[in-house]
């Protein structure tokens, strides 16, 4: 990537390092990544598959190299998907839930906009305490002080509603990102 823009990106893989099921281990992924793909500067920030690297000059072509790596390499096929520093700048600039635990408070990064109805098909499925906000591209659900444990917004849930792969971070997560990705 000879002419890449400057600033930093994440490329956030979903399902990974979750519950024993598509193990990617982080060290073994940098250096998957650096050798197979064309991304500058990566890193990760914890085991549960946040890349960060040089911003990419085609987000969509830099998701689909490293989806089709991670598959070829770790046998997992999960979506990935891009977001900017300004990207989760703006997000947590318009927060629906800035009162919220950070642990309980989560932003689902989705691919795409997702199904019409979605929204109003996962608010029939709230449990009391619970909430959702669409704000661009991110899902942002703020779960009761039960836990995610208690929801019956479930992936599969999710998935069907919205119609279009999606990955969730807490809010701890995400402002995490937001500021590694500054750099």
């Amino acid at each position: 990537m000879s002419s890449a823009p400057s600033g930093r990106s994440a490329l956030l893989l979903r399902a990974v390092n979750v519950s024993g099921r598509n193990r990617v281990p982080m060290s073994r992924l940098r250096e998957v990544l650096e050798s197979e793909t064309d991304l500058e500067d990566v890193s990760t920030y914890i085991a549960s598959g946040n890349i960060l690297c040089r911003s990419p000059r085609d987000h969509a072509a830099a998701c689909a190299r490293v989806r089709a790596v991670v598959a070829e390499e770790f046998g997992v096929d999960t979506p990935v998907i891009a977001r900017t520093h300004e990207e989760f700048v703006a997000g947590l600039a318009s927060l629906p839930f800035p009162s919220g635990e950070e642990k309980l408070v989560h932003a689902m990064f989705l691919e795409a906009v997702p199904s019409k109805g979605a929204l109003e098909t996962l608010e029939s499925r709230l449990v009391p305490g619970e909430a959702l906000a669409l704000v661009g591209h991110d899902l942002w659900i703020r779960y009761s002080s039960e836990g995610v444990h208690a929801t019956k917004l479930t992936k599969a849930v999710l998935d069907r509603a919205l119609g279009v792969p999606g990955t969730a971070r807490n809010l701890r997560t995400t402002r995490r990102l937001a500021d590694l990705t500054a750099s």
